[in-house]
């Protein structure tokens, strides 16, 4: 019996691995029928629809805007970082909304006063969305292990799939620009 192992082994070895190794370990995707991507918050995931109030008390839902390239920013008036980019998220929205940018500051956490005085204070006019609950900051991972990860801006593009998702401050407008071709052609 060891004998026949051993004159078969060199032979079924080989065998066994060239078709084990020429099959496919999934099918192939379907180029006729693409599939839809992921919703998620990763690069390359659908935007996680939401519906939020503006401070004017209408609601903005994210899959209204399908069909337009979308800047979405976390942000809070209380935090230094977001702030200090806040001159340059106003010159983005006042130079790129022409080109079908839109713009939406997502506030987290706070009151309509607080917010409402904030942005008169600073002569801020961008559009704003309030999250008091932070439900959408955490469906968008900006709220992670109880900790608020502000300025976070993600980059969408026309389909709703996420281009670029930007954690921090941005150090000047030339930087956000930088990331608008990845949404705006």
């Amino acid at each position: 019996m060891n004998k026949i192992l051993k004159a078969i082994l060199p032979i079924m070895l080989p065998l066994v691995l060239l078709v084990t190794g020429c099959q496919p370990l999934s099918e192939p995707p379907d180029e006729t029928n693409p599939t839809t991507p992921v919703e998620g918050t990763q690069v390359g995931e659908l935007a996680p629809d939401f519906q939020l109030q503006n401070l004017d008390g209408q609601d903005i839902s994210l899959s209204d805007l399908r069909g337009k390239p979308v800047l979405i920013n976390f942000w809070a008036s209380w935090c230094y970082w977001c702030l200090v980019e806040m001159p340059y998220l106003q010159e983005i929205y006042e130079e790129w909304s022409e080109e079908g940018l839109v713009l939406l500051a997502i506030n987290t956490g706070e009151s309509f006063s607080k917010v409402r005085e904030f942005l008169e204070s600073h002569g801020f006019s961008f559009p704003v969305l309030l999250d008091a609950d932070l439900l959408v900051a955490l469906r968008y991972d900006v709220v992670r292990y109880n900790k608020l990860y502000i300025p976070t801006t993600f980059f969408i593009d026309m389909d709703g799939i996420i281009q670029e998702k930007i954690i921090g401050s941005f150090p000047n407008k030339e930087a956000i620009e930088e990331h608008l071709g990845k949404i705006i052609p």
